[in-house]
């Protein structure tokens, strides 16, 4: 069986307009990235945020569509230096919620280290809401309020259980043909004009359906078009 390529999208940033124009300090980025991704696989796509020095770091539009190739590729996106992002507390939160893998040139541990660290606050955290919530009951309990579950009702508790986890996968099919929208968009202004030219448009582009495990076919296609139409 032959290995599967590993896929790179790059992401770059300048802080200002002058460096975005210029190249400044972003031909470094490339080298840096270029230089890592020899041997290790292959660059599908490259993001540049030009950050001005009057706008909040907060506001990442190519970030957001990196992380949107990234999930659709099943890419890895690729930084240079770590300290450009790291200390932004926005970026990490959108790394971790868009659970695309990522992989810094200056520091590749950084993805295990960074996801150890996330995880220790998260469970001192949990820690903390549990011993508010102990202390919440119990404050409770000397007031003389009646606790305990409603055992008769399981039936009940089930079928929310059910429908929440089908609100999350009807969410994560809506998010995924989200991403994939531009890519069909563009395949069709390419003159794809059946569904069965746009599965072969995405099979030739590389782009995994959704299991990851085979090829675009007309009927996917069209999931993907209802579920952004909804």
């Amino acid at each position: 069986m032959t290995p599967r390529t590993v896929k790179f999208i790059a992401y770059y940033r300048v802080s200002t307009k002058g460096q975005g124009i210029s190249g400044l300090g972003l031909d470094a980025q490339r080298e840096s990235v270029a230089n890592y991704i020899n041997g290790h696989g292959k660059l599908v796509a490259e993001f540049k945020e030009i950050e001005h020095g009057t706008r909040k770091g907060n506001h990442r539009p190519q970030l957001a569509a990196a992380l949107a190739q990234c999930r659709v590729h099943g890419a890895t996106l690729i930084i240079a230096k770590l300290d450009r992002l790291a200390r932004n507390v926005l970026f990490i939160s959108n790394l971790m919620e868009s659970k695309v893998d990522f992989v810094a040139v200056d520091f590749p541990e950084a993805n295990r280290l960074t996801v150890h660290i996330l995880a220790a606050v998260a469970e001192h955290e949990a820690e903390m809401i549990s011993a508010r919530t102990k202390a919440a009951l119990a404050a409770a309990q000397r007031k003389g309020t009646v606790l305990g579950g409603d055992r008769g009702n399981c039936h009940l508790i089930y079928k929310k259980g059910n429908r929440a986890s089908a609100k999350v996968r009807s969410e994560q099919a809506a998010a995924r043909a989200a991403d994939l929208l531009p890519i069909i968009d563009a395949l069709k202004a390419e003159g794809c004009a059946s569904l069965r030219e746009i599965a072969a448009g995405l099979n030739q582009r590389g782009i995994p359906t959704a299991r990851r495990n085979g090829e675009w076919s007309a009927v996917q296609v069209m999931r993907v078009l209802e579920t952004v139409t909804r």
